[in-house]
């Protein structure tokens, strides 16, 4: 069951996302009743709230929707908050705002295969926010997955620099086995910022002329930890570099927060 400040969730409530789709959220992964960097997705949405609808959102009151939500199930799965205002429209969208959280829950992926992504040049608007404007995105993974491809990289349209995924951020590994985290305007993922912290790295811009010269690459977000990239358009790269070994292993041994 999905909720939305804390009861269920009726259809005409969700009318505004099919229809305006103004808000924005962030994902979590929940494994028997513990999450990883619980405190930096809650961080997000309190500062994407502010952006995006210019309110202070109450940070306790949503953890109390996630632990709701998150109760009613048990194992692993992703939770994903969503904030907005159902009564914002098309015509007048800079009324002032009452966000409302809606929490919904999936079950996790296991096990998935390295992906063969292929570049593409876009930005997203507003990068730095996890909003819920998706279309670009999805269009450019519709496309290259009909090319035959898994996902998309993209490419900065104006620099022309690697900055991230589809919904998901990118790292690299070079020749000296050095974690490279590309140089770009990208949402810092909270997966991103915990590997960060956990191995050693570098932040760099990063060129598709760069990227024969590495020797593997991966993505990353909460719901994939660590998935290795096979390939970046005929570029192969080492899927079993023991290098991403070692950055799963990181991750796994971060002590996640009680939902």
């Amino acid at each position: 069951m999905d909720f939305l400040d804390g009861n269920p969730v009726d259809a005409d409530s969700l009318k505004a996302l099919a229809l305006t789709n103004l808000g924005h959220f962030t994902s979590l992964r929940v494994d028997d009743g513990m999450a990883k960097g619980l405190s930096r997705h809650l961080d997000r949405l309190v500062r994407d709230c502010r952006t995006v609808f210019d309110v202070e959102l109450d940070r306790a009151r949503v953890l109390s929707f996630v632990r709701h939500a998150a109760a009613q199930r048990e194992g692993t799965f992703i939770v994903r908050v969503t904030v907005f205002d159902p009564a914002l429209g098309t015509a007048h969208p800079g009324a002032e705002a009452r966000p409302r959280v809606l929490v919904t829950c999936r079950p996790a992926a296991h096990d998935l295969p390295p992906l063969r992504v292929t570049t593409r040049a876009y930005q997203r608007d507003m990068p730095e926010v996890k909003h819920t404007g998706l279309f670009g995105q999805l269009a450019l993974r519709r496309a290259v997955q009909r090319a035959g491809f898994d996902d998309v990289l993209f490419t900065d349209p104006e620099t022309g620099v690697v900055s991230e995924g589809g919904t998901w951020n990118v790292g690299f590994v070079d020749d000296q086995e050095r974690v490279v985290w590309p140089e770009a305007r990208v949402l810092s993922g909270v997966t991103m910022r915990l590997l960060q912290e956990v191995h050693t790295s570098v932040r760099r811009p990063v060129t598709p002329d760069d990227v024969p010269r590495m020797r593997a690459a991966f993505a990353t977000n909460t719901s994939v930890a660590v998935r290795p990239l096979s390939a970046i358009g005929d570029v192969q790269l080492d899927a079993e570099h023991p290098v991403l070994a070692d950055l799963r292993q990181r991750y796994e041994k971060i002590p996640g927060d009680r939902v």
